[in-house]
C-alpha cells in the first residue's frame, strides 16, 4: 500500500523556499510569490499585504535610476537669489526640502530645509548659506534598498542623484522609494484639483496624473481616447499593455506617445504626454 505524504502547510512551503536549494535567486524569488498569491487567493493574506510584498522585491531589483525626479523638473534654490525670492519659491513648490546649488546646476552645495528658512529668515544676521545641510550624493546604480537603509540609518530624506560624468541626474527622496512599497503617498505637495491633474510644460508636452479623467485628457490633449471599462487614464493605460509598467517604459497610442514617471506594483500615478507629429508617425 503507497502511502500519500501529507500537504505541507503554508508555512513549511515558506520554510522550504527559504532553505538554500540548487535553484538561481530570481527562480526562488518567482516561487515565493507564486506561494503568496496562493495564500492570498486562500484568504490567508490580503490583497495589499501581498502587493506591499511584490513591491519590496520590486524595491531589491530597482536602482535609483529607475525612481528619480529628473533634473529638469526639481524645484531649485539658487544661493544667490534674494530672501525674497527665495521665499517666494519655497511657497509656490510647496516641498519640505530643497536642493541648493551655486553658479550651476551640477554644483549643488546643500540642501535647504524650508522650516529653517522660514523660521529663521527674519532674523537681522540671517545668511542662507549658514542653514544649509549637507547634500547626500549617490550614483545611479545604486540600488533602492541600500539606499532605504541608507535614509534609515542616517536619517536623511533626500539624495542627489550623480551620472557617470558627476553631473546631477536627479533627484531621489525616501517618500519615491517607500511608495515602490506601499503605493502612492499623499503629502502636503499632493493635491485633488482637477486643475492641477494636467500641467502644460515649456516644451509643449503635458505631465497627467493617472487618476485623470479620459474626458479631460481628450479636452486638453484634443484627443479620442474611449474605454467602456475603465474611466481614468492610468487604467486605459493598463489595458493597453494588459500589465502594471515600470517607471520610464513609454507607448504610443493614436497620435500621442506616453512615458510613466511615476509608478508603484499597483498602479500608474504620473505620465508625460506628447503629442506626435506626422512626420514621426510615419517612420
Amino acid at each position: 500500500m503507497t502511502i500519500e505524504p501529507e500537504p505541507q502547510t503554508l508555512l513549511e512551503r515558506l520554510a522550504n523556499l527559504l532553505t538554500p536549494t540548487p535553484a538561481t535567486p530570481s527562480e526562488r524569488r518567482v516561487e515565493l510569490l507564486e506561494t503568496l498569491k496562493e495564500a492570498q487567493a486562500d484568504g490567508l493574506i490580503d490583497a495589499d499585504a501581498l502587493s506591499m510584498i511584490e513591491g519590496v522585491f520590486q524595491v531589491g531589483e530597482l536602482a535609483a535610476r529607475d525612481i528619480l525626479i529628473p533634473r529638469a523638473q526639481i524645484d531649485w534654490i539658487d544661493i544667490n537669489s534674494t530672501i525674497e525670492d527665495t521665499i517666494a519659491e519655497v511657497i509656490r513648490a510647496a516641498h519640505s526640502r530643497f536642493p541648493v546649488y551655486e553658479n550651476n546646476r551640477d554644483n549643488v552645495i546643500g540642501i535647504l530645509l524650508a522650516k529653517d528658512l522660514l523660521r529663521h529668515s527674519q532674523e537681522e544676521d540671517f545668511q542662507l548659506r549658514d542653514w544649509l545641510r549637507p547634500a547626500v550624493f549617490i550614483p545611479e546604480s545604486k540600488r533602492l534598498s541600500v539606499l532605504l537603509r541608507d535614509f534609515r540609518d542616517h536619517r536623511n530624506h533626500i539624495a542627489i542623484v550623480v551620472d557617470e560624468y558627476g553631473g546631477v541626474a536627479g533627484l531621489v527622496t525616501i517618500e519615491d522609494v517607500l511608495e515602490q512599497i506601499v503605493g502612492d503617498i499623499e503629502d502636503e505637495h499632493d493635491t485633488d484639483d482637477i486643475e492641477d491633474n494636467i500641467i502644460s510644460l515649456e516644451d509643449g508636452k503635458f505631465r497627467i496624473r493617472g487618476i485623470t479623467e479620459l474626458d479631460q485628457v481628450n479636452e486638453v490633449l484634443k484627443t479620442s481616447f474611449e474605454d467602456e471599462d475603465n474611466d481614468t487614464l492610468a487604467g486605459f493605460i493598463l489595458k493597453k499593455l494588459g500589465r502594471v509598467p515600470h517607471k520610464g517604459e513609454s507607448l504610443n497610442i493614436d497620435n500621442t506617445h506616453f512615458e510613466v514617471q511615476r509608478a508603484d506594483a499597483r498602479q500608474v500615478h504620473v505620465l508625460l504626454a506628447s503629442p506626435i507629429s506626422p512626420t514621426t508617425a510615419e517612420k
